[in-house]
């Protein structure tokens, strides 16, 4: 059964606020949950500690960002320690981009401040409700992935 206009524009309004909300907490704690880590470098230390080394491209492809962004964005990590690099055995061309002690000590290190910050933000909900919301947002964003247009289907202006 579809959603009724009004729960969906509530619900659209709600993820835009949550989004706002996420941002703007980033902004104001990126040194605090960061400390001496990139903002993006959450995002590209994670996949390596998941999947291992890997090529940039991969990397690319992983986390949905263009391979030239993500090659800019390894080489800061790189200056900083937090990721390592070593020539691709399969081809002398491409690099194998690996996590460094620094890197696993720095996701150790957000991970810690993150916790604390959710235990906080969290403290008068209950299991079910956090365990619920936990679900139904893991469920959106799959929806979300699955349903986001092509850039070249979204009509001009619409994408702000």
């Amino acid at each position: 059964m579809p959603l009724s206009p009004g729960t969906r524009d509530r619900l659209v309004a709600a993820v835009a606020q949550f989004v706002r909300a996420g941002r703007h907490v980033s902004t104001r704690a990126a040194e605090s949950v960061h400390g001496g880590l990139p903002s993006f470098g959450w995002g590209l230390l994670l996949p390596l500690e998941r999947d291992g080394e890997q090529r940039c491209s991969t990397l690319a492809a992983r986390t949905g960002v263009d391979v030239s962004v993500v090659s800019r964005q390894v080489a800061a990590l790189e200056r900083q320690g937090h990721v390592e690099r070593r020539p691709d055995p399969d081809d002398g061309r491409a690099s194998l981009i690996r996590l460094s002690e620094a890197g696993a000590a720095a996701l150790a290190r957000t991970r810690a401040v993150r916790s604390e910050w959710a235990t906080a933000a969290l403290a008068d909900w209950d299991e079910e409700d956090a365990r619920r919301l936990g679900e139904l947002l893991e469920r959106l964003a799959a929806d979300l992935d699955r349903a986001a247009p092509a850039t070249s289907q979204i009509p001009l202006g619409a994408a702000s």
